[in-house]
């Protein structure tokens, strides 16, 4: 089926679809559709982001409710407030030409009594977010028992997010005979067992291979120190002029961090994640869907309802901890038939999920190079060249051409252009001169590239799941205490009373240096050295390097001191892309920042 016309949509939703300009329906319209006009039954349907799934369920969801009646029949759950907001107000497009329709959001951040409000005018269809929906039930603010149609929307990213607990309440108050229909970008295997729970022999739709990446994305991997990450950031954006781009971080923090790094730097940027209120986070995204912002730094959740489709490039600044979320990130790009590029940052401790993440996208990865300074120099220089070239003149400046030409008229034609160019040229060589080298000197993907057990050195720390820590809550309670990058605190085991965890030698004598006496709620918390462990789990026993004994239990009491400077220059540098001619962006604002004072 190559037309609309042909999936069987009626004339008022074939006529919306004209206003909206499409002219060929996706893959998995063209399996969806038919499938939910011409039966009642439930749905599993697996694509990626950006390939048309709302219209997918949004059309046969249209066609199927009763208009003129002011009964709840369809619900939508969906991650996250941005991406309620985006289903909703895509909805409300599709049906531009159905009288009466109300299609009613639901999220958390607004007013509950006004979103009750337009519930009880009569809303055929509810797009929620499962937080907020829980908490309307619980109030008997919303009646969801008649609903015909139950959408699961970016299903494995809800349960990700911790949701399926509150999933499986709201849809316990739905009648058992409605239609539930899945859509996933990925199908880990949360997503099987909540389709199995809640499905009876349900239709399976399957775009490409499940959880394949976009055909129209190409993977690069850059392996640099776990210190030069963001200078090979700024180098990735110099090396793009053009750049239009995503930038993924695991963490609020970092996410915020790097946002503010970058706009200080020159770099038109702005952070998006879940500390922002709703305003700030529509600011920010009107800002970025204007091109006002060219680097939107965003945490995995945040970035759900982000829905442009001319981002040239995803940036994974750091990789996600459910590796199923990378081929979310990267359909962030190549959206509407373009190309794009997904890059990821990492270090020699990360090349293994390099490996794994091919498997998961059946796509390979191309090792790239940072650039170097001046093919950086190069890049910008030639961006510049065609900037004026193609640049159309603007005719008030012809008043003032006969004073400029007077100023010029002793400089040559070549010596002006060398001039012109050199003011562009002059900031980047300046900033890039003598800049180090950032791809790891043993860059390949053999096994002594990864980070060994020589390099590190193995804690014991007297806490662990009896305080309440999981790996994951004391990797950040470690790494924010102490002011190391993620990657910097690894191999994390947390047991019930006490735990172990690695760093690099080089950050053992902050380390030990921060728990000489550190105390959370009245209580020391104690951090020693521990051997590597021999062949049955055997530790050495003997003298520590400059003769001080070692206790009988291998381990050793906080001990040196120790301070290491940040050489890196590029990293604490002024960029050069601060310049009188470049007005930075930040949290959506557009007005030009003032000279800081240093």
């Amino acid at each position: 089926m190559n037309t609309f016309q042909q999936l069987g949509l009626e004339e008022h939703l074939l006529q919306a679809i004209t206003d909206l300009g499409f002219e060929t329906p996706s893959e998995v319209q063209q399996k969806a559709i038919p499938t939910l006009l011409s039966e009642e039954n439930d749905l599993v349907a697996l694509a990626q982001t950006g390939t048309g799934k709302t219209a997918a369920f949004g059309f046969p969801m249209l066609q199927k409710i009763d208009i003129n009646s002011r009964t709840t029949q369809g619900l939508i759950l969906s991650p996250t407030r941005e991406l309620c907001l985006q289903i909703t107000n895509e909805l409300k497009l599709y049906g531009k030409y159905c009288k009466g329709l109300n299609v009613t959001a639901i999220y958390g951040g607004a007013s509950i009594t006004e979103q009750a409000k337009n519930v009880k005018r009569g809303a055929q269809i509810i797009v929620a977010t499962p937080g907020r929906m829980k908490d309307m039930i619980s109030r008997r603010l919303v009646d969801i028992s008649k609903i015909d149609y139950a959408v699961l929307d970016e299903a494995d990213e809800m349960l990700n997010m911790g949701f399926f607990e509150d999933i499986k309440s709201i849809l316990s108050h739905t009648p058992q005979e409605k239609s539930t229909w899945l859509f996933s970008a990925t199908m880990p295997k949360e997503v099987s067992i909540i389709a199995k729970k809640f499905m009876a022999n349900p239709t399976e739709i399957t775009v490409g291979h499940k959880n394949t990446g976009s055909k129209n994305v190409s993977h690069e991997y850059y392996l640099v120190g776990s210190r030069d990450r963001y200078a090979a950031l700024k180098r990735l954006a110099d090396a793009n002029p053009q750049i239009f781009s995503v930038i993924f971080c695991r963490t609020k923090r970092d996410t915020q961090k790097v946002a503010e790094k970058l706009i200080e730097d020159g770099y038109n940027a702005g952070a998006l994640h879940g500390d922002l209120s709703q305003n700030q986070r529509d600011l920010v995204m009107k800002s970025f869907r204007n091109k006002q912002i060219q680097m939107l730094v965003a945490t995995d959740v945040a970035a759900r309802g982000i829905d442009v489709d001319d981002i040239t490039h995803v940036i994974n600044y750091q990789l996600p901890d459910e590796i199923e979320t990378y081929t979310h990130r990267s359909g962030r790009t190549g959206r509407a038939g373009k190309s794009g590029v997904s890059m990821v940052i990492i270090t020699k401790s990360e090349q293994r999920k390099i490996k794994t993440i091919e498997k998961i996208i059946q796509k390979a990865f191309i090792k790239k190079e940072v650039p170097e300074g001046m093919e950086i120099c190069e890049v910008q220089l030639k961006a510049l060249a065609h900037k004026i070239h193609d640049t159309e003149i603007n005719h008030e400046i012809d008043p003032y051409l006969e004073e400029i030409n007077l100023l010029l008229e002793d400089t040559s034609k070549e010596e002006l252009i060398k001039k012109f160019f050199s003011v562009e040229f002059t900031r980047f060589f300046n900033y890039y001169k003598g800049a180090k080298n950032l791809n790891s000197p043993k860059g390949n993907n053999s096994e002594s590239e990864i980070r060994s057990d020589d390099q590190s050195a193995r804690f014991f720390i007297n806490i662990g799941k009896k305080d309440g820590y999981d790996w994951m809550s004391l990797k950040d309670f470690l790494r924010d205490n102490l002011g190391l990058g993620q990657d910097d605190v690894f191999k994390v085991d947390v047991k019930d009373s006490f735990s172990f965890f690695n760093t690099e030698t080089v950050h053992m004598p902050k380390v030990l240096e921060f728990f000489t006496d550190f105390k959370q709620n009245g209580r020391y918390i104690n951090v020693e050295i521990t051997e590597k462990k021999e062949r049955r789990g055997q530790r050495k026993f003997g003298k520590q390097k400059g003769g001080r004994s070692r206790r009988k239990d291998g381990f050793r009491s906080s001990g040196d001191r120790g301070r290491r400077k940040d050489r890196n220059n590029e990293n604490s540098g002024r960029s050069p892309r601060r310049s009188s001619d470049f007005k930075p962006q930040g949290s959506g604002s557009s007005r030009p920042r003032r000279n800081r004072r240093k």
